[in-house]
C-alpha cells in the first residue's frame, strides 16, 4: 500500500500484478477493502494491473472534516480520472462498488476519455436519500434493524469489528468476513474520532455530500462497455437498482449472485472476476 498525490489531495493506493498491465482502477465504497483481496488477485492473474483506493475522508487518503465535506461527488469523479492518469497506464477499466459506483457512473460521464470501461457493483443510478420513483428503496425492515443498534466505542478495535459483523448478518453478507474487514479498516483509519472512524467503517460521509446535479439521466450517454453487478438478497440496494441501471446503459450485462447480499462473497469471486476481464 502506498498513496498517489492527485492535484491538492492524496490517494490511498493498493496495487496488484504487472506494472505494464492493463489498468483495472477499482473505486473503495468508502475504503479500498470494500474489493476483496481474492478479487484482486483473480483479476491480476488474468493479466491486469489492479490498483484499488480510498475515497477521500477514508483509509490513507486525504482526511478532513467528514461531517462537512468541502468536496462534491463531482469531485470524486475527477480523483478518478487524475488517478487514472497518474498511474499512466493509458484509459482504465474503473469499477466502482457501493458508493463508489456512483462515482464511478459520474467519472465515466464526466471524463469519458480516462476509461476503457465500467464495473458497477451493488449500487444504484441516484444520490443517497430518497430513490426514483420507479426504483426499490432500502428495505425497511433490515435498515430499522441495522440503524436501531446502538454505535460502539470507536475506540475499541474489537468492538467496532463486532458491530461490523452484527451488521453484515442483518443484511445477509458473511459475519466472519465482515469483523476481518472492519479491524483492518480500524487500523487503517486515521483516528478514533466517531465522523472519521464512522466515514470509513459506514460511509456516513455520503449522506452529507453534494451529489447535485443528477445523472440518471445521463447514463444513456455511457459508450464503453459496460458490466453490472448486483446480489439478489441485497436488501439495501435491491436488486431492482442493478437491473434499472443495467436496462439504461447502452449493451450493458447484467449479472446477479442469486446468493449474495450487498458485499462480493468469496463463492462468487471467480464468476464476477471473469465477467470483468471479459469487459477487456
Amino acid at each position: 500500500m502506498t498513496t498517489v498525490h492527485v492535484d491538492d489531495i492524496t490517494l490511498g493506493i493498493e496495487s496488484f500484478g504487472d506494472d505494464d498491465a492493463p489498468l483495472v482502477l477499482l473505486a473503495g465504497g468508502t475504503t479500498m477493502l470494500s474489493w476483496p483481496d481474492a478479487l484482486c488477485a483473480r483479476l491480476a492473474a488474468g493479466g491486469r494491473r489492479v490498483v484499488r483506493y480510498d475515497l477521500r475522508d477514508s483509509g490513507r487518503s486525504t482526511t478532513r472534516d467528514p461531517e462537512a465535506p468541502a468536496y462534491t461527488l463531482r469531485d470524486l469523479a475527477a480523483d478518478a480520472a487524475a488517478l487514472a492518469d497518474a498511474l499512466g497506464a493509458g484509459p482504465a477499466h474503473l469499477a466502482g462498488i457501493g458508493v463508489g459506483g456512483m462515482v464511478a457512473q459520474v467519472a465515466v460521464l464526466d471524463h469519458p476519455g480516462a476509461f476503457s470501461a465500467l464495473t458497477l457493483v451493488g449500487t444504484r443510478a441516484v444520490a443517497p436519500g430518497p430513490p426514483d420513483d420507479d426504483l426499490p428503496d432500502h428495505d425497511q425492515a433490515t435498515t430499522s434493524r441495522l440503524f436501531a443498534r446502538p454505535l460502539p466505542d470507536w475506540a475499541d478495535r474489537e468492538a467496532v469489528a463486532a458491530f461490523a459483523a452484527a451488521g453484515a448478518e442483518i443484511l445477509g453478507d458473511d459475519p466472519a468476513a465482515a469483523r476481518t474487514v472492519a479491524a483492518r479498516i480500524w487500523d487503517r483509519t486515521p483516528s478514533t474520532a466517531p465522523p472519521v472512524q464512522m466515514a470509513n467503517q459506514m460511509g456516513m460521509v455520503f449522506s452529507r455530500l453534494d451529489c447535485t446535479p443528477r445523472w440518471r439521466e445521463r447514463l444513456a450517454e455511457i459508450e464503453v462497455p459496460t458490466l453490472v453487478v448486483h446480489g439478489r438478497r441485497d436488501a439495501f440496494f435491491p436488486v431492482g437498482n442493478g437491473e434499472a441501471i443495467a436496462q439504461e446503459i447502452p449493451g450493458a450485462r447484467l449479472l446477479i449472485l442469486d446468493e449474495a447480499a450487498s458485499a462480493i462473497p468469496d463463492a462468487a469471486v471467480g464468476e464476477v472476476a471473469e465477467a470483468m476481464l471479459a469487459l477487456g
